[in-house]
């Protein structure tokens, strides 16, 4: 939350009623998915993001914003938050939006990424608690639990307390091990352990991680989206802590494995502007018609990921849709992190995390 101070002087009085006197130039409130015919006819702007499948489903997605506004659209990537300080410390910035994971747009909110203007990107269609300052969603898709039938039978478990209870619920439990820590996942383990997510501190760190360790031998780290389902199409593990994407394409595959929906990880990429673009209109302009209901129907179609807007219908087959997020009971059922918390301990908590994976 921001607090503003205004203080209101002579000079700020003259400019008031300047501003009073002069011509009333009416802004128009932007609305996601519309941009005015021909209004970036001879500029060029340049999208970043995480190539692949995913890139090219974002391009597509903009097609019709491209086709209307007259942009130049460039496609540059993979995001790197290094490349992108080197730019705007030399002041030589060449990309205009920018795809980032979770965390960046806050760790960086005001240095690298820019505040965003919300008159100018109509954020009303996304779900509540998904805009950040410095940053909106740029997709949807979760973490959630996935269980063995066999295993579990007519006991399967129900939340994410039951995944940390060995002794009702037996069984290999398979673990995200790719990167960093997910705040969600400790936030969850603390809460098995008996704390409170509510009044966290840097102790309960430990707390959440013990309680991962107390899972034991039969835990499996694995290390990328591809061998987690290929564990679920094995059967190698019981439980496994999964993305809905590689999920939905194991169960596909003939998985025979059950989500728990209850307190699925809200998981989002961002769509950032950093500091220093010489057209920052042009690249909110982006950004708006990237939140349009069509757009965010073409990147659910090509990618399988959620859109973020809330009347989007993609078509895709009972398969997909089964493991889409934004359905309202979905939304219910989403758990998000506590963004500011892990981002003021990320250090401590990666730190702990890797010592974790490494077996110490």
């Amino acid at each position: 939350m921001t607090i503003r101070r205004s203080i209101l002087s002579g000079s700020a009085v003259a400019l008031v009623l300047a501003a009073l006197s002069a011509p009333a130039l009416a802004q128009e409130k932007a609305v996601a998915g519309e941009v005015k015919e021909g209004s970036l006819a001879g500029k060029t702007l340049t999208f970043v993001s995480y190539g692949g499948i995913f890139q090219d489903g974002q391009i597509a997605a903009l097609e019709e914003f491209v086709q209307k506004s007259g942009v130049r659209l460039l496609s540059d990537g993979p995001t790197e938050i290094a490349k992108l300080q080197a730019q705007v410390e030399s002041g030589n910035v060449s990309w205009d939006v920018v795809d980032t994971a979770d965390f960046p747009p806050f760790v960086h909110c005001g240095t690298l990424f820019q505040k965003l203007d919300f008159t100018k990107i109509d954020v009303s269609n996304i779900p509540p608690g998904q805009v950040g300052e410095c940053s909106v969603p740029a997709m949807n898709y979760g973490v959630v639990l996935m269980y063995k039938n066999e295993t579990y039978k007519d006991n399967p478990p129900k939340s994410w307390k039951d995944f940390f209870d060995t002794e009702n619920f037996p069984g290999v439990r398979a673990i995200d091990g790719s990167g960093d820590p997910s705040g969600g996942f400790l936030e969850q383990a603390l809460i098995a352990a008996g704390g409170s997510v509510e009044t966290m501190t840097a102790a309960d760190i430990d707390k959440a991680i013990d309680q991962v360790r107390q899972l034991g031998p039969d835990t499996i780290y694995w290390k990328t989206g591809a061998e987690s389902q290929q564990m679920a199409e094995s059967g190698e593990a019981d439980m496994i802590v999964m993305w809905t994407g590689r999920a939905m394409t194991a169960v596909k595959n003939g998985a025979e494995f059950t989500p728990v929906w209850q307190d699925w990880l809200v998981v989002m990429d961002q769509l950032t502007i950093p500091v220093g673009v010489k057209d920052p209109d042009a690249s909110h302009a982006l950004i708006n018609a990237y939140l349009g209901k069509r757009s965010q129907e073409v990147l659910a179609e090509k990618t399988s990921y959620t859109p973020i807007h809330k009347d989007a219908q993609p078509e895709v087959e009972p398969a997909v849709a089964a493991f889409m997020t934004n359905t309202p009971e979905r939304q219910q059922q989403g758990y998000q992190q506590n963004v500011k918390f892990w981002v003021e301990n990320f250090p401590e908590t990666q730190e702990k995390w890797t010592a974790l994976m490494s077996g110490n």
